[in-house]
């Protein structure tokens, strides 16, 4: 890119910036963006920090199915993480070292990731989280889990975590369609899903809702009524990604075999876009990319973009004159 080209894009950039309409963010961004969440909460930037604990799922290990969503690895999204076998803060020091090398003054949230992580013993599930929540820099905890593993003992536990830090937690959704959840083998109705859900109203956490676009005979009507649905619940926060296919996976299957097709960058951008002015504008948007381990990817090969496809976002909504919560109703 010449410097006549980096110049034109900085002052489309800063027109964007400047006639921005929607009042979470001091950037371009029309929606409430996490890094401005935690810049505004925790007065600096703030970074996710993966962690394994050993947790399974109950689609896994048969209580409500085998083999997991069709688009789990087998690793439970846990693919960053330093490694089960490993010491909570040991994992830790290991993904700080990481974000250190980068960034100077970062908050950081330890993030239960992998698998199903309040579906254990809760004294044992007790005792990583306090660990996670005491070390050094942490400003908060994130527990990612299912709404149908959220026992009374669980939600005590997080309630006595929330006492002493943020808690975040995040359920997976995915689509707010049954046929779907079937489809997926998610084992989990999406009355569950609600039920779960309003259970942790009374623990004090923030929750946080996964919605993932491009899922096996979705429209774009559904992957709108899965946000419609998502904002209905008011969340604090709301993860949206592309699905991606990656090696060994159910999806994989589906996709090489011709099951399904996925969506064009195109066609996630402005279902996405859509999506954003659905949603409560003060409900804070987690992501809008997921992240793929690059040697395992398939499909579809623009994911491996991030930047191009947010990029893609913020000029699509500009140019349409569209912002988080402009239809929320």
């Amino acid at each position: 890119m010449s410097r006549l080209d980096k110049y034109v894009m900085f002052c489309y950039y800063i027109n964007m910036m400047i006639n921005n309409p929607f009042a979470n963010s001091n950037t371009n961004k029309r929606y409430y963006t996490f890094d401005y969440y935690t810049k505004k909460t925790y007065g600096r930037k703030c970074a996710k920090l993966p962690v394994d604990v050993g947790c399974t799922c109950p689609n896994i290990d048969g209580k409500k199915g085998r083999g997991g969503c069709i688009y789990c690895s087998g690793k439970g999204a846990g693919d960053f993480a330093a490694g089960a076998d490993k010491p909570v803060t040991e994992q830790l020091d290991a993904a700080a070292s990481l974000i250190s090398s980068k960034w100077k003054n970062v908050g950081y949230i330890p993030y239960f990731q992998a698998h199903t992580n309040t579906y254990g013993d809760p004294l044992f599930l007790r005792e990583k989280y306090f660990e996670a929540a005491r070390y050094k820099d942490a400003v908060a905890v994130s527990v990612a889990t299912r709404a149908d593993c959220l026992s009374d003992e669980i939600l005590d536990v997080l309630s006595e975590l929330s006492a002493v830090t943020d808690v975040f937690v995040e359920l997976g959704l995915q689509s707010s369609s049954d046929i779907t959840a079937k489809r997926i083998n998610r084992c989990m109705t999406t009355a569950e899903f609600e039920k779960g859900y309003k259970a942790l109203e009374k623990t004090g956490v923030k929750r946080c809702i996964h919605i993932i676009n491009g899922l096996p005979g979705e429209d774009r009507a559904q992957m709108e009524e899965t946000a419609v649905y998502a904002a209905s619940l008011k969340p604090d926060m709301v993860k949206i990604h592309m699905l991606y296919i990656t090696a060994g996976t159910a999806a994989a299957k589906m996709y090489e075999s011709g099951e399904f097709d996925l969506l064009s960058r195109d066609g996630y951008v402005e279902t996405v876009a859509k999506q954003l002015t659905l949603l409560p504008p003060d409900t804070v948007i987690g992501r809008l990319t997921g992240d793929a381990p690059l040697d395992e990817l398939i499909a579809p090969e623009w994911t491996r973009k991030k930047v191009c496809v947010l990029n893609e976002i913020d000029k699509y909504m500009a140019k349409y004159d569209l912002w988080q919560g402009k239809e929320y109703k």
